[in-house]
């Protein structure tokens, strides 16, 4: 077995992050009977579901030096998944703020995890304007504990500490990532990514291309419709001829992928067509980054693959002194983050066992052989979709918890089915209300 740090133990755990992961992260771990520093860079919980009108002075957020905003949140933002999916096992995500909507905009989520932070007194442990600018092992020679650099802003205030345990949770919508395209260096329009998107107004008469097929190129694309002249959304996923002009409006187009752009202001996709084009928005996603963390290799990221990871928490050669949460992704993220905390708080407290290094490592190989030999790319190491259900099931095993509810994982199935079918109405127009009066059943369950 791999080494556990002393067996039932409260042990002393840095927390990075206090977003839905961290505040979930350290409630389990408290509750496990372990002491917690919650570090936030931010004045505030909620980590991505923060908003700002403030954006990057850098539109594609590339320059290393640029002062990074912590939120890819626009002001039109609702949930794409139910709040009765989305919310904490045993937490319910009912209505907070005055937005009754199933689907509630970002101000909703926000309110609900101040809440969460309010009702399980963490707030008192989170240092908040404070930035953690370091993490490494203590000492050389594997002693298990980590030294933890940190600077509050507002004092000035550098700390150097040594903890028993550091959980990363410090999210990965920050770093985006971006599209290569042909010809891009002399093109002479106005490159940007979502992160720096918060508002329609200012793409009035433009014509527009989004790159992407993910939730925010969905969301964007129609936001802007409303005032660009044009809306042309280029998708690697889609056939190479494909051109179709999007139901219910008159001025957006879905393409396949650009083929390449000229100095002249042109954008050729491979569909053959050709468009003047003010301005390309890449949805193109984000890089797991961790700047302050260093491990002397032993946790890479390459091409996205943050690895190794034991089922995506634990680095073999540094469990279970360090640990991850919230690296899946196309996932129902909050009720993931809880199972994930339950079972390194466990492991922690020596309650539950991790398997020997070797055996860890044997189960990534075989985990990453499977990806290869189904051709999957290693950038979606990390995405689950529908074998979250499995790994949340694994999870709650070894925690001894129950699994994912039925109708958790119904209502996240069939929401899927409706947002491909209709992703102009499935946040208004429902049909599964047996599973959400099944969700109101088990709520009553838990009054807080």
């Amino acid at each position: 077995m791999a080494p556990s740090l002393s067996p039932l133990k409260s042990h002393h755990v840095a927390i990075i992050g206090a977003g839905a992961a961290g505040l979930v992260a350290a409630r389990e771990l408290r509750r496990e009977g372990h002491s917690v520093v919650v570090f936030e860079r931010q004045k505030q919980v909620g980590g991505t579901w923060i908003y700002t009108d403030h954006v990057e002075p850098d539109p594609l957020s590339v320059d290393p030096t640029r002062p990074v905003v912590h939120s890819s949140v626009y002001a039109t933002l609702r949930t794409n998944l139910p709040r009765e999916c989305m919310g904490y096992r045993d937490f319910p995500f009912l209505v907070r703020s005055g937005d009754q909507r199933r689907f509630p905009s970002h101000g909703e989520v926000l309110a609900y995890l101040q809440e969460f932070a309010k009702v399980f007194a963490i707030e008192e442990v989170i240092r908040f304007e404070t930035a953690v600018e370091k993490v490494a092992p203590a000492t050389e020679g594997g002693s298990g504990k980590w030294r933890v650099e940190s600077m509050e802003k507002e004092k000035r205030v550098r700390r150097d500490e040594v903890y028993d345990a550091v959980v990363v949770c410090n999210g990965h919508y920050i770093e985006p990532r971006l599209a290569e395209i042909r010809g891009i260096s002399s093109w002479p329009g106005k490159e940007m990514h979502s992160h720096n998107y918060r508002i329609p107004e200012p793409f009035k008469d433009q014509v527009v291309v989004l790159i992407g097929n993910s939730a925010s190129a969905v969301d964007i694309s129609r936001d802007i419709a409303g005032h660009a002249k044009e809306v042309h959304v280029a998708c690697r996923s889609n056939a190479a001829d494909t051109f179709i002009k999007q139901p219910g409006y008159s001025n957006l187009w879905m393409h396949s992928m650009i083929e390449h752009v000229h100095e002249d202001g042109s954008v050729v996709f491979q569909n053959g067509k050709t468009i003047l084009v003010d301005v390309i928005m890449h949805c193109t996603g984000y890089k797991y980054h961790f700047p302050f963390l260093e491990t002397n290799g032993s946790v890479t990221v390459d091409d996205n693959r943050v690895g190794p990871l034991y089922k995506d928490v634990f680095p073999p050669a540094l469990a279970p002194s360090l640990s991850f949460i919230g690296i899946p992704w196309q996932v129902v993220p909050f009720p993931l983050f809880e199972l994930q905390s339950k079972w390194i708080a466990g492991v922690l407290s020596g309650r539950i066992m991790l398997p020997s290094k070797e055996d860890m490592m044997k189960d990534i190989k075989s985990f990453y052989a499977t990806l290869e030999a189904q051709g999957i790319p290693k950038r979606y190491t990390h995405r689950m979709g529908t074998a979250q259900f499995e790994y949340n099931d694994w999870l709650a095993t070894q925690c001894g918890c129950s699994g994912t509810e039925e109708w958790r994982k119904e209502m996240y199935l069939t929401t899927g089915v409706r947002k491909r079918a209709k992703p102009e109405t499935y946040r208004d127009e429902w049909e599964d209300h047996h599973l959400v009066s099944q969700a109101y059943q088990d709520f009553s369950l838990y009054t807080h």
